[in-house]
């Protein structure tokens, strides 16, 4: 690095001798007769000579000359060539003042413009050189100690400029491009790390710009997978014990889900049949579960064989290794799952090692097919379902920003066309029974700002559009709570199924799209209806959900929870299974196996009477 840094501080002293001479030899010239008659057919002789002197004596004359001539060294080549040489240096001096006459204004940096005095544009991984291209844009120079912009690498886990050891600099220019080493899976790889552009003012190193990460991490993947069948949204949080059985091949599911907790898969493996699977990544060594690891290839690739697209949900439970805590979440709460740390090194590291183990290990290569990863579980429910002291929306957000770009990072690093989830459950306008909770809206406001700010990603959104109340049968109902809580307007205090067309339409607003201008991508994670009010009453909430759905081109599947009855769901009145827990089909069972296919109206009317319409196009027609 040093060596590269004295080979650019030479090249530039060489290029200030040239500008130097070329502007002695051009006064010489204008000393001429002969080159006076030729001047005064081009230009003002005394214009000249005035701008000439002043360029000399202004202390930043050679930085802009050098500017002058940076801009203008191609088609002064092509112009001149072939002209006598009095003719060449007439044309160079005029490109010269040109120069001067146009260079960017000099700024004054201050406290309070300096971060956003530039912007990097762009933070890319360059697939040709396997370099990281930081590509940046100011409307002005900035005055400072020297005529260098300088590159700076700040870890994830960093919130500020620190220290004086930078990448690379430049020269000042107002659109410029570092190129700097990728150092992928390596101790000092900077796939997980942001970029910032910094002056020397006053002896010490100001950003001037605020810190952007690689947003193309998809340049590196060895994998693309496809996500198979997707004609029809219908899906299940599948039961393991069944995976043997054909029950979801007589079901016609499509879409599945299952949860990852972290504690399960970390750690060696106590059963000497299933060996430890060690793995190594950024140079450190980590050790999983081998027994259970053969359990997750098992499921995942029962349901690969059976062409359906797999969503995994990846859970920090308190039994987990501890870096991967938050260091605010580690005391107090009995929250099943836990903040991500990308608070400091040691979780950062973790969080990018599971991630890159997990999908390398399920993107083709013989264990299963995992192409959609949902991070954490309904975040905005901070005190049941993602733990760490309270704190303001934007603390809170960053906290879970950090640890989101390092999965996506390393995700999207193995497989190119995965997608990433953030999970958000039902309580939109408002935290209706979280304890210090906060609304969906808010929270999804406040992360797409985050990410926008720092390097745009296509992140995708994971919705969990249950009844209020939980315990509510009629997925339709306008009554009780449900009356004052599910609205239509974007401040609704809850979506559900019924509005789910605000939550779709709020996804469909210019400043919510990817950077191409797409909708995000949206999958309905987690839904269920109770039967404990009725067999009937939870088939017909179904059918009503499914058309819902089916009629709304932004959602691309639906993960009906579950296909099981869960004991400790039904203490609660949630029977939100497919089948009880001794195995029987309830009501349920027909509607959703024939709900997407020809024979639907058989097995699906018998809702219209329930819900209390004569036809389907009542409910889809808002949808």
């Amino acid at each position: 690095m040093k060596n590269g840094k004295k080979k650019e501080k030479g090249s530039a002293n060489g290029k200030k001798r040239w500008i130097i001479v070329s502007i002695g030899m051009v006064i010489l010239a204008l000393g001429s007769g002969y080159a006076g008659y030729a001047v005064q057919q081009h230009l003002d002789l005394q214009a000249l000579e005035s701008a000439a002197v002043e360029a000399m004596v202004h202390t930043e004359a050679v930085k802009l000359a050098e500017y002058s001539k940076t801009q203008h060294r191609k088609d002064s080549v092509r112009q001149n060539a072939g002209k006598d040489t009095t003719q060449a240096l007439v044309d160079a001096a005029r490109y010269m003042l040109e120069g001067i006459k146009n260079r960017p204004r000099e700024v004054e940096v201050t406290p309070e413009n300096a971060a956003d005095f530039a912007t990097i544009e762009s933070c890319q991984i360059n697939p040709e050189t396997g370099k990281i291209d930081v590509t940046m844009k100011a409307k002005d120079l900035a005055v400072s100690d020297d005529g260098y912009y300088y590159l700076f690498e700040e870890k994830a886990y960093q919130s500020a400029l620190t220290g004086s050891e930078y990448l690379i600099e430049d020269q000042k220019d107002v659109n410029l491009t570092f190129s700097v080493n990728l150092n992928y899976n390596t101790a000092s790889s900077r796939l997980f790390s942001k970029f910032v552009v910094a002056v020397k003012k006053n002896g010490s190193f100001l950003a001037i710009t605020r810190p952007h990460y690689i947003t193309n991490p998809e340049a590196l993947a060895k994998y693309s997978l496809s996500f198979g069948n997707t004609t029809s949204k219908k899906g299940l949080l599948v039961d393991p014990e069944k995976l043997q059985s054909t029950e979801l091949d007589d079901l016609g599911v499509r879409h599945a889900a299952y949860n990852i907790p972290l504690s399960r898969i970390l750690g060696q493996t106590t059963n000497e049949h299933y060996p430890t699977v060690y793995y190594t990544y950024n140079g450190r060594n980590y050790a999983f579960n081998g027994q259970i690891i053969a359990e997750y290839d098992y499921i995942f690739t029962s349901l690969t064989n059976r062409g359906i697209t797999t969503t995994a949900i990846i859970l920090n439970d308190h039994s987990a290794h501890p870096e991967l805590i938050h260091p605010k979440a580690r005391s107090g709460g009995h929250a099943p799952y836990f903040a991500f740390n990308a608070a400091d090194e040691d979780g950062v590291e973790c969080i990018a090692a599971v991630a890159s183990f997990l999908a390398s290990r399920y993107s083709g290569t013989g264990h299963g097919k995992v192409v959609n990863w949902v991070i954490g579980n309904e975040i905005n429910a901070r005190s049941e379902w993602n733990h760490i002291e309270h704190m303001d929306t934007a603390s809170y957000v960053d906290e879970y920003a950090r640890a989101f770009r390092v999965f996506y990072n390393a995700i999207l690093s193995i497989n190119s066309s995965a997608r990433v989830y953030i999970s958000l459950d039902q309580q939109w306008g408002k935290s209706l029974y979280s304890k210090n909770g906060y609304g969906s809206k808010e929270i999804l406001d406040e992360f797409n700002r985050n990410l926008k700010a720092e390097g745009n990603i296509d992140w995708a959104l994971a919705q969990h559009p249950y009844n209020y109340p939980l315990t509510s049968a009629k997925a339709w109902s306008s009554s009780g709570k449900a009356g004052s809580y599910v609205q239509e307007g974007e401040n609704t205090p809850v979506i559900t199924i019924k509005n789910l067309h605000v939550l779709t339409d709020y996804l469909q607003k210019p400043e919510m799209r990817t950077e191409d201008g797409e909708v995000r991508h949206l999958i309905l994670s987690e839904m269920g209806y109770t039967s404990s009010q009725g067999q009937e009453l939870q088939a017909a909430s179904f059918v009503y959900a499914y058309k819902v759905i089916e009629a709304n081109q932004y959602v691309d599947s639906m993960l009906f929870s579950r296909e099981t009855d869960a004991p400790s769901e039904v203490a609660q009145g949630l029977a939100l299974g497919i089948c009880t827990l001794g195995g029987g089909r309830k009501s349920i069972y027909e509607a959703y196996k024939y709900v997407d296919t020809p024979e639907s109206a058989r097995y699906t009317d018998f809702a219209l009477q329930v819900i209390g319409i004569s036809n389907w196009n009542e409910v889809i027609r808002k949808h």
